[in-house]
């Protein structure tokens, strides 16, 4: 029983990162637009919404081909995933320092806007990521 209580959280997990994939990927071209039609010169605007419509569009790639993949887990297969969701979070969470990292040096350095933008989109994908990442670790936790 616990084996589909699992699939449906997977299903919910991608279905969650394809709908945050979607709105980034959509944000961020819009952004991008937007400043085309008004032809209005933003480092800033224009970095942070290049790296929210590429991190969009490389999510929904990867939850498009997960979602293939999904089937009912035994308890190795379950373990593997919990470890791998942590190894993720981890990323997720050096995703964040990276992004902080590069808006901190692109502001120290020189006040380069593009850089603080790149950053900034960088942090929040990936402190979005880290928090549907958590969730579906502490729901796999509570499961195995």
């Amino acid at each position: 029983m616990w084996a589909d209580t699992l699939l449906a959280a997977e299903h919910a997990h991608l279905a969650r990162l394809a709908l945050w994939a979607m709105a980034s990927l959509l944000t961020g071209t819009a952004l991008l637009a937007g400043l085309r039609v008004r032809r209005r010169a933003s480092p800033l605007l224009d970095h942070f919404a290049l790296q929210v419509a590429a991190w969009g569009a490389i999510d929904l790639l990867l939850a498009w081909a997960a979602r293939g993949s999904l089937a009912l887990r035994d308890f190795g297969s379950a373990r593997s995933l919990e470890r791998f969701l942590w190894l993720s979070t981890g990323l997720d969470a050096g995703f964040v320092a990276v992004g902080v990292t590069l808006a901190a040096a692109g502001w120290m350095l020189g006040r380069r806007l593009g850089a603080v933008g790149a950053g900034v989109g960088i942090v929040v994908q990936g402190l979005a990521l880290l928090v549907l990442d958590l969730h579906l670790a502490t729901q796999l936790a509570a499961l195995v």
